[in-house]
């Protein structure tokens, strides 16, 4: 039960004055609150990279309580709390109230043992209130626990409307959430102390975190259906279009299970620690609903416009990503072959969808191409790494890789513009649908030229990590680009 209010109290129409707001107690919450993120998710993410199986147990131990699960969950793993993101303004405004004297406690859902972790790395925080095996602290729990502790008061600072049976006792709030639904609520249970509210994520954060960008590698499904000469297709066209968004929309929600497995190591990354996840820019509870409602979308328009030979596909696809996600990704050499395999099974499931076949010149091709790019990634990795004998990053591979990851790189390259050169002996200057073959030959040229600017910035140390990202925003790659699909063009259409 709330304590009554003084007269003192019942005049205050405003926020409270930093001496009356002192006298009592500043409780700050954990999850979404001090942190820009949810400690048990974060638990649960680590536990399951390490241990997929336990996905098991966590059913086992859900079934046991809530309490029990954080206790278990807590037990079993091991987070790299002081990487973990933070309200910055809130955490400066609790550790200037300590200056000032005022006692700062932390009273949250999270298991003791993460919580105690989380709060050694703040020196203002005097006392930390958590859960235990049998006891989950939170809302009504939470409030009766703080009643208890702090009789003549407390202030509370909470994010989600759940708190709002805490700010209902307290007396004054602190808001440090995303939602203003939330905010109204608590300015009508009590006082407003201060207003620490995160923006919500914006849609460019969703677009950059979905990868929107790497759906321009999904144009590997038209390619079968082009090199068929089945140009004036149209059911093909639209049956491969169908699948170029179910594999877009599967693929933006891989991405972001990979960004969910990843978050240790991307904090420690110099550029993806930036990124809206791993900054807690975005929550792990929306993302999840956002990968789950993408996979939904994308499997089910795989299913309806190309039926199961599309959808098995599809699922060959996300299983294979999967593996990359939880483990293959940190087993050298394996990794970059896997990536090089995820490209070229878009060409295969453009061959499913528009119902041609799919050269095994151009599978070979695709394999060395995109096997080179993933080693250029990886040599840009282990450069911005330094001289350093650890692992880049969760990754396998060591600065004294460099040489090897180069050399296999610049191979792979050479192999992609052999296998190119042997596609059109082979096969395309064979084909009727090539009027003028002999222009073909500028196709290897470009793309050797395109190759050793990709390794020439590279071994520069100027080369982005990411080569689409490279490809698409770097002038002279387009121009290339662009001259390729020409060579294609006039060499079917003159003659």
């Amino acid at each position: 039960m709330k304590p009554a209010l003084t007269n003192e109290f019942e005049a205050l129409a405003e926020a409270p004055s930093p001496e009356l707001a002192a006298a009592y107690p500043l409780v700050l919450d954990l999850d979404g609150t001090l942190l820009r993120t949810d400690l048990l998710l974060e638990a649960v993410l680590q536990l399951v990279k390490r241990r997929p199986r336990s996905l098991f147990m966590l059913l086992i131990w859900a079934c046991r309580g809530i309490a029990h699960l954080k206790h278990r969950v807590a037990e079993q793993c091991e987070i790299s709390t002081e990487l973990l993101p933070v309200n910055e303004p809130l955490v400066a405004y609790a550790r200037a109230e300590a200056e000032r004297g005022r006692r700062v406690v932390v009273a949250t859902a999270a298991n003791r043992r993460l919580a105690a972790k989380v709060c050694s790395r703040f020196s203002f925080i005097g006392e930390v209130i958590a859960s235990s095996e049998n006891t989950n602290l939170k809302g009504r729990a939470k409030s009766r626990a703080l009643t208890e502790r702090f009789p003549a008061g407390f202030a509370y600072a909470g994010d989600a409307s759940v708190d709002a049976e805490v700010w209902r006792d307290a007396r004054f709030g602190i808001f440090a959430g995303r939602d203003p639904r939330v905010l109204a609520r608590l300015e009508a249970l009590t006082l407003l102390e201060a207003n620490f509210a995160q923006p919500r994520p914006s849609l460019r954060e969703w677009v950059r975190a979905a990868r929107l960008h790497q759906w321009a590698k999904n144009g590997l499904v038209f390619l079968p259906l082009l090199l068929a000469g089945h140009v004036l297709d149209g059911a093909g066209w639209m049956k491969c279009a169908a699948a170029f968004l179910a594999l877009g929309l599967t693929a933006s929600a891989t991405y972001l299970i990979n960004d969910l497995l990843d978050l240790d190591a991307d904090r420690q990354h110099w550029a993806k620690r930036n990124r809206a996840l791993a900054s807690g820019r975005i929550g792990i509870p929306q993302a999840i609903v956002v990968v789950c409602a993408l996979l939904a979308a994308g499997l089910t328009l795989a299913f309806v416009s190309g039926g199961l030979a599309v959808l098995a596909t599809l699922l060959l696809y996300c299983a294979a990503t999967l593996g990359y996600s939880l483990h293959l990704k940190r087993v050298p050499v394996l990794d970059v072959a896997l990536l090089a395999a995820l490209f070229t099974m878009r060409l295969g499931l453009g061959a499913v969808a528009a119902d041609v076949r799919l050269s095994s010149w151009l599978a070979v091709f695709s394999m060395f191409l995109f096997l080179s790019l993933a080693l250029a990634k990886r040599s840009t990795e282990i450069g911005r790494k330094g001289i350093s004998t650890a692992p880049p990053h969760g990754r396998g591979y060591v600065a004294a890789d460099a040489p090897l990851v180069v050399a296999m790189g610049v191979s792979g390259a050479f192999g992609a513009v052999l296998m190119m050169v042997l596609y059109l002996v082979h096969e395309a200057f064979g084909q009727p649908l090539y009027k003028s073959p002999e222009l073909l030959w500028a196709a290897p040229v470009l793309i050797g030229l395109w190759l050793g600017r990709v390794w020439l910035l590279c071994g520069r140390g100027v080369l982005h990590d990411d080569p689409v990202a490279f490809a698409i925003t770097d002038k002279t790659s387009i121009w290339l680009g662009f001259g390729m699909v020409a060579s294609f063009g006039a060499a079917a259409l003159f003659g």
